[in-house]
Formats: structure tokens, sequence, C-alpha cells
């Protein structure tokens, strides 16, 4: 092994550096200057670089990027006495392998720079195979059944009826279905029915005319009309407004629609595309959701599992979103361990692919190995039973079964516990009754005193990134330790 070089113009910190990797059975190499670095690397490398921040001439952002532009997989450490945000942010812009500010614990540093050498002595795997990546990545029978069915309708302007739970990646497959008709050409629109709100998802839908209503002062194109001669995907189906059912129910039936305030019929030719995490049979029977609409929507349904249901999809998928994660961000892209790899498939991932997805983006940008290892993972998934890191709670109702192909029930919940905000609303009104005065200052003391703490305990007291990952400012998170009085 090459001996991990350490580059301070502080003599003691080089010398207990050394004398902690001598005992460590770790070669070492000390330097006073960056400069120094740069001379040596002409003739041979290390195999981990420790550098500090500040130094006289070159500083230790100016080693990194010289290093990285030489030597990109050469693992660097860089410390500091400064524990500023500003120079965190431009030691993990540069490609450090990781941030240690001092004073720092001598074990740990220790325990750094063995991890940094694992990880530079550690093969890097063969590459990814380049080309184009698949529109919809799996290999589970149950994706099976739902490429056949994306083939089967490719020469279709049929209604289709995708549902699933939230995640599953319904938009993705409505785009699939649309670049493989006959109408690929011609425009993909897409609308959240929950995402408008419910004044004005009429005009989002069907458009309107100049002077319809109060700030109608142009005529506007609805999505129908922009769709024209393409395809309309319609998300959230199930949270359609009845009245806009009936609307909408008209326009399937009978090819025509009218823009609010209009008097002109408007021939729509457009192939309607809808989707729902919701029930829509117990919607029906429940009155809040239209029978012969359903009907007209339910001409093919195209149920997509879950992500519990296809595990073996997993890995691949996480290779996928860790590569494309790393081209948004511009750094190299992470690798699994084999165990962190086992850890990761066997979680449950309520929220599905997004969720996956998720996870993969957070380990980009925060997990300090270009191998990600368990110990990288977020502190609630490393144990059995964690949930990763963006589940959202299962809904209440699954979809029902499509009448063909793969139709696996999603297992009832046996207890829904209250919400935080079920809780706290609870709290409000007891502290109400009890007569308590400046209700909304306990509570917000209690509440920040509660993220603050969690963040420090999951960053595990890292002052300066649970400020970056709640969003705070490092001098904020510091004022609202001290004021809360959580130093201890």
């Amino acid at each position: 092994m090459k001996p991990i070089w350490i580059v301070d113009d502080d003599r003691s910190i080089r010398w207990v550096l050394e004398r902690a990797l001598a005992k460590a059975s770790l070669p070492c190499r000390a330097f006073a200057q960056a400069q120094e670095v740069l001379t040596a690397l002409e003739a041979e490398t290390p195999q981990v670089l420790v550098s500090d921040i500040r130094m006289p001439g070159v500083s230790g952002i100016g080693l990194l990027q010289t290093v990285k532009q030489r030597y990109p997989s050469l693992p660097v450490i860089i410390m500091t006495a400064f524990s500023d945000l500003d120079s965190a942010v431009s030691a993990f812009q540069g490609g450090a392998f990781e941030y240690l500010p001092k004073p720092f614990d001598v074990d740990k540093a220790v325990a750094l720079i063995r991890r940094a050498v694992d990880e530079s002595l550690r093969d890097a795997g063969p590459d990814e195979p380049a080309g184009e990546v698949p529109e919809i990545l799996g290999q589970a029978p149950a994706m099976h059944e739902v490429f056949r069915a994306i083939g089967r309708l490719s020469q279709s302007s049929v209604t289709v009826l995708i549902t699933g739970e939230s995640g599953t990646g319904k938009e993705v497959v409505a785009r699939a279905l649309h670049r493989h008709s006959t109408r690929a050409d011609k425009p993909f629109i897409a609308l959240n029915m929950a995402a408008i709100p419910r004044d004005l998802l009429e005009s989002e839908l069907f458009g309107h005319e100049r002077g319809a209503f109060t700030g109608a002062q142009a005529l506007r194109r609805g999505r129908f009309e922009q769709a024209e001669a393409g395809t309309l995907f319609l998300d959230e189906i199930g949270d359609m407004p009845a009245e806009l059912q009936t609307r909408l129910l008209r326009v399937l039936s009978d090819g025509y629609f009218y823009r609010v305030g209009g008097h002109q019929p408007l021939r729509a030719d457009v192939r309607v595309i809808a989707a729902t995490h919701q029930n829509l049979d117990e919607r029906v029977k429940q009155g809040l959701f239209r029978e012969d609409l359903y009907h007209r929507l339910n001409v093919i349904r195209l149920r997509l599992p879950p992500l519990r249901e296809r595990h073996e999809d997993i890995p691949l998928l996480a290779r996928h979103f860790l590569a494309r994660s790393a081209r948004e961000l511009g750094v190299e892209t992470k690798r699994l361990s084999p165990e962190a790899a086992e850890r990761i498939a066997q979680l449950p991932f309520p929220g599905n692919v997004r969720q996956l997805e998720n996870l993969c983006h957070w380990l980009t940008v925060l997990a300090p190995a270009q191998l990600v290892q368990v110990s990288d993972l977020p502190d609630e998934l490393q144990h059995e039973g964690g949930t990763p890191i963006g589940a959202a709670p299962a809904a209440a109702s699954s979809p029902a079964p499509m009448p063909s192909a793969v139709v696996v029930a999603a297992p009832p919940d046996d207890a829904i516990a209250a919400s935080w905000t079920d809780l706290l609303a609870a709290d409000v009104e007891r502290l109400m009754h009890q007569g308590t005065e400046a209700v909304i200052d306990e509570l917000t003391r209690d509440f920040e005193s509660t993220v603050i703490r969690t963040a420090l305990k999951l960053t595990q007291g890292r002052r300066i990134e649970a400020a970056a990952r709640l969003g705070l400012g490092r001098n904020t998170i510091t004022r609202k330790i001290q004021s809360l009085g959580l130093e201890s």
C-alpha cells in the first residue's frame, strides 16, 4: 500500500496524525505546504491525501482542485479549524471524500482515513453499459405484463385507466403509451386533478372565452385543445369534482366540448389516459364518482405493481437513479456495496419507485465515499424495520384489481395511527382548555426543539450538516440551539 500524505502548515497536527497513523500501521508522509505536495505528485501518488484547507500559498481547496483534475479517483480529506458552511460546500463541490473539522477526535480521524484507504483499494467495478436507457425499467414478471400491455395498445387510441399506488410511475407509463402510439408526433399534455384549485380546474381543462369571468381578459385554450390530435393524461382522476365529471363524460361520449363562457362547440380529437391511486369502484359506491364516467374510462385498465411486488427490480432501479442523480449534479456516480444493495432490496418502500429515487438522490449528495456502505444509509434504514427516506403512509384504499393479468392484493392495514397533525390538534385543544397563554409560542418552541434535536441525532451532532438539511443558516441553528437549551 502507498503512504497516506498529510499536508498542514501546523506542525503539531502533522505530528499527531503521523503518530496516530504509525500506531495504526498505516504508512505516512507529511508536508508543510501544498506546493510541496504538487511537486511530489510529479513522481508518485499517495493512497489518500489529507489536507488542511487554509495554508500559506496554495490553499487546500486549490490543491483539491488540482489533484482531482489529475487523479479523480484519489480520495482527499479536507480538514480545517474554520468550521463554516462555505468551507464545507467548497470542499464537497471540489470532490472531497470527507470534511474533517478541527479539533477532531484522533481515533475518528484514523477511522475516516482507513475508510478512504479501503475506497482507494477497491476496484471501481465494471461501468454501466453505455447506450440509451429504457424508458421503463423492470425485470419482474409483474412488469412484463405492463410491457405487453403497452405493446398491444401501441396501434390503438382506446381510453386507458392506469391504477397503482402513489409513486409507482403512472405518468411514466402514460408517456410510454403515447410514445408508442400512432399519435407519438403530436402533443402529450398532462393535468393533475389534485394539484389545481377546484374553481380553476374547469378553465384549465376546457379553456375560457374572453370575459367569461372576472380576470378572463383574453381567450385561453384549455388542455383539450392543447392536446389536439395527441394524448391528454388526466392524473388523479378520482379527485375530479362531480360537476366536471359530467362535462368530461360528455366529451368522451360525443367528442365535443365548450370553453367556459363559450357557445361554439369544439371537437376534441384527443386520446384520454387517466390514472388514479384510489379505488374507483369504492368511490362509485360512495357516490363520489359517476358510474357512467367510470365505465367510459375503464375501457382498458392497466395496474402498476407496487415496488414491494418487484423487489428484484430494486438494484436495477437504484443503479439507474444513482447514475441519473450523478449526471444532474455533475459528480461521479455512486455505487452500492453488495451489503447496501441487499439492505435496500429488503426495504418495503411504501413510497414506491419515487421513494427509491429520492433515496438515491440523497446518497449521491451525502454519502461520503463512491462505494456506498450500509453505514452510509440514513440511520433509520440501517436496522431491520427501518423506513426509507421520503416515505409516505400507504394509501388507506388500494386500487381495484385489473380483470386481466397479475392481480396481487395489497395487504390490509391492521390499524392506522394518528398523524402528527392530529396529535398536534389534540395538544392545542388540551392547552387551550387548561387556559395556557401564548399557546403558539410554547408549541413552536417544542416543534423547533424536536426537529433540531432529531436532525443533530441523525447527523451525529454535525451542526453544519444538520443546518444544511433543515434549510437553516449556520448562525441560525447555533442561535436556536442556544436559545432552546440544546447545548447538552
